[in-house]
């Protein structure tokens, strides 16, 4: 990707303008950000994705004002010509190849950051409620018109009253109707409420991914301690002396608890191992379909389920991670970047990568390539 060069997607400003100017500092409006736009499914596709149990989907009702919520699967939506009611349906860039294709132009944030497309669709009047997102999202008007109420609101109070998280003191400072093609990137913490304006309401939420620093290390210090070789690790006190507050925890077992814990912390790449298979782990409910391997003189394409992500030691792939280094570290960089090897690249690799690409093509997690890229 091009990240210096002006786009319509982004106002005319390029990726790397955007990113200094806008991301997770102020909202951009963007008009016509995708001339040609269209869902990646109709709404029968999404229906019917909704009904499945693989699928993460919602269904949310404002009859008369009375806010309900219905997690999936959805067996069967209301009428379009009923008004106040949304469908959600989530991460539809692991079902639909459109979907993910939508999903890679925003390939300018890491991929590390980036985490699905949400397909929602509306009958007139149907939304969520003001709320806020706590992470950055390019909200896409794919059919119909929604209208999209904005502000910068620092006390936000929740209703306690309905099963969404509402704002109950919402104050919108600014108003947008956005039409097909149109875009709204916000910041996180920015309260926003978008209603539908007449039926056939189609628009699409790229988000990203944002932990927690205690969500983060809570997933990964199992990893960290899953690869410590515990032998001779026992922990002794022979000048333990006798107690009178045998409740109390012994100052040196907790020295060597945290030694322990520093010791798996600062081992050589551990962190970084951590990290990236954390990163790529796939969602719930992801599998992938067994292949054959890789067939001689042929590229190979990511699965649109699969996440690669790589470092300066490793590729990490689907929550597994792999030393790499020289030329064949070089390509797999390559295949993470552009989540895709030509032939011709393939051929380059050593017989132990290629191997791994065999591997790989089995689990599902690569796809053999259908058409050559230049």
């Amino acid at each position: 990707m091009q990240i210096d060069l002006p786009t319509p997607l982004l106002a005319g400003l390029s990726p790397a303008q955007f990113m200094r100017k806008h991301w997770q500092k102020k909202p951009l409006l963007v008009r016509q950000a995708f001339a040609n736009a269209a869902p990646p499914a109709s709404l029968k596709e999404l229906a019917a994705l909704a009904a499945r149990d693989d699928v993460e989907s919602r269904l949310v009702t404002a009859f008369d004002g009375d806010w309900k919520l219905k997690q999936g699967p959805i067996a069967r939506l209301p009428a379009m010509s009923k008004p106040g009611w949304t469908l959600l349906v989530q991460g539809l860039d692991q079902h639909l190849a459109e979907a993910r294709a939508l999903l890679d132009q925003f390939r300018f944030v890491p991929d590390a950051r980036l985490d699905d497309l949400m397909l929602s669709v509306a009958s007139d009047g149907g939304g969520v409620g003001p709320h806020f997102d706590s992470y950055d999202v390019f909200l896409i008007q794919l059919a119909g018109k929604r209208q999209w109420r904005i502000g910068a609101q620092r006390d936000a109070v929740l209703r306690d009253d309905v099963p969404l998280k509402i704002i109950a003191n919402f104050k919108p400072e600014e108003e947008f109707v956005l039409e097909p093609g149109d875009m709204l990137y916000l910041p996180p913490g920015w309260a926003h409420d978008g209603t539908a304006v007449g039926g056939g309401c189609v628009t699409g939420s790229v988000g990203f991914r944002a932990s927690t620093a205690d969500a983060l290390a809570a997933e990964l210090l199992p990893r960290l301690f899953d690869e410590i070789d515990t032998a001779g690790k026992l922990y002794a006190d022979p000048r333990q002396e006798a107690s009178s507050e045998p409740g109390r925890v012994p100052p040196a077992l907790l020295d060597f608890a945290r030694r322990a814990v520093e010791a798996a912390v600062q081992r050589p790449q551990a962190l970084e191992r951590a990290l990236g298979e954390a990163l790529t782990e796939p969602k719930a409910k992801i599998w992938f379909e067994p292949g054959e391997p890789l067939p001689p003189g042929q590229g190979a394409t990511l699965d649109r389920r699969s996440r690669m992500l790589y470092d300066t030691a490793h590729v990490f792939l689907n929550g597994e991670s792999f030393r790499a280094g020289g030329r064949d570290a070089a390509l797999m960089r390559r295949l993470a970047d552009r989540r895709e090897l030509t032939a011709a690249e393939v051929a380059r690799l050593s017989p132990e990568a290629r191997g791994l690409l065999d591997q790989w093509t089995e689990d599902g997690w690569l796809q053999p390539q259908t058409s050559q890229t230049p």
